[in-house]
């Protein structure tokens, strides 16, 4: 068992080594992000070993990503939200299905046709929805560091991207329930849509309490404490009760005070400590889950199929569908590309896979090889593509020291 008191020296070399890869990656003109990423692998037991993944580490992490959806929320232009959601929609359904049906061939590729219905059939269609998740809070923070996320490329993608993860748990339940008896498609979809409907009845009613408050009490402490209260609460609420991404319930918590007079304190307040501490940690701890020692030739040779694939469908997918929906050439690249990257829901679907068989372990390296090079790629793609435009780019916050 760990001595309680070797979390502290885990802490230390994570930021530590996050910092200085994060320096090393801004002077490479690449965003931070990607040095702490990188800064997990050399980290982990891929390389260096010199931390291990613990549950303190996970749970740490995960705070990183909440906070890091909450300041998305809070950043968002609802009006823009709003105008974005029908076409964020369309742009969503083609994300997963396009990559949901390149999986599916990618492993019948590789293993042969089977027969609808059978076991081998709903292992290939599980391939199909891992690929389905998006991780929008990669380019979260590279667009947050670029001054973009305002803007509509930026809205879309995260419109999406929420949607897309909506659409996937509820994609992964009806699979699930072939394999599964006991789950049952019909009762997720009710879920999903009262979730929202409870979002909305709840938003009201704390909009218009955030409101007096920040009305009452402008520009105190309390009201940050108390939005991050909101943030949890909506996060526990979203996974425990309404069977949703907990990241949804955060970003919802977001929107809600996205409007009220004192929005950009509390991101301010919420950035110190994603930037300090939660952040760092959670990017680290993607490069931390990655170990290449098991793998053979053939399995490699699949994950770089899958890794590909993955990358593909999502841009092919997204940016088709953002094209028709009028964006320009440029706009839609960064849309698919911006909703290339995997993460924590990825590793959600692919845990639950194992879990119920759907899953053999040895392809569980190629689902965490998608999410590190996705999430290394993306930001350094976006960043080129918007280096190409004329608009200066302004920082939403400051990010660096």
């Amino acid at each position: 068992m760990m001595e309680a008191y070797n979390v502290f020296r885990d802490l230390a070399i994570i930021i530590v080594a996050a910092k200085i890869f994060a320096i090393l990656a801004r002077k490479c003109k690449a965003p931070q992000v990607v040095g702490e990423i990188v800064a997990g692998l050399i980290l982990g037991p891929s390389l260096l070993g010199m931390v291990e993944q613990s549950n303190f580490i996970l749970q740490m992490a995960e705070i990183g990503v909440i906070l890091l959806m909450f300041s998305a929320g809070l950043g968002t232009n609802l009006r823009d939200l709003m105008k974005t959601g029908p076409i964020a929609l369309l742009i969503a359904l083609c994300g997963v299905f396009i990559p949901l049906i390149g999986g599916s061939l990618l492993y019948m590729g590789f293993y042969g046709l089977t027969p609808w219905g059978s076991e081998e059939f709903y292992k290939a269609v599980f391939m199909g929805v891992i690929l389905t998740a998006t991780s929008v809070s990669i380019t979260v923070e590279s667009l947050k560091e670029m001054g973009k996320l305002k803007g509509k490329v930026g809205t879309t993608i995260l419109s999406a991207a929420i949607i897309d993860d909506v659409i996937g748990i509820i994609v992964l339940t009806f699979v699930i329930g072939f394999k599964n008896p006991e789950s049952n498609p019909g009762t997720v979809v009710m879920d999903t849509v009262l979730f929202f409907l409870f979002a909305i009845g709840v938003g009201f009613v704390c909009y218009i309490i955030f409101k007096w408050m920040d009305k009452r009490y402008p520009h105190t402490r309390r009201i940050p404490i108390l939005g991050l209260a909101l943030c949890f609460a909506m996060a526990f609420i979203a996974e425990k009760y309404f069977g949703i991404a907990d990241i949804t319930g955060a970003y919802v918590a977001g929107l809600i005070l996205c409007s009220i007079q004192d929005s950009d304190y509390i991101a301010r307040k919420m950035d110190i400590n994603s930037y300090m501490i939660f952040g760092p940690i959670f990017f680290v701890s993607i490069g931390l889950k990655t170990d290449i020692g098991d793998m053979n030739v053939s399995i490699l040779f699949f994950a770089v199929c899958f890794v590909l694939v993955g990358l593909i469908t999502k841009i092919v997918g997204c940016g088709i569908m953002a094209k028709i929906c009028r964006f320009s050439n440029a706009d839609s690249l960064k849309i698919g590309v911006g909703m290339m990257t995997r993460g924590e829901v990825a590793l959600i679907v692919a845990q639950k896979g194992l879990n119920v068989g759907l899953l053999n372990s040895v392809y569980f390296t190629a689902v965490i090889l998608l999410i590190v090079f996705s999430s290394i790629l993306t930001p350094i793609i976006l960043k080129i593509l918007y280096s190409k435009d004329k608009t200066p780019q302004e920082p939403d916050s400051a990010l660096v020291s």
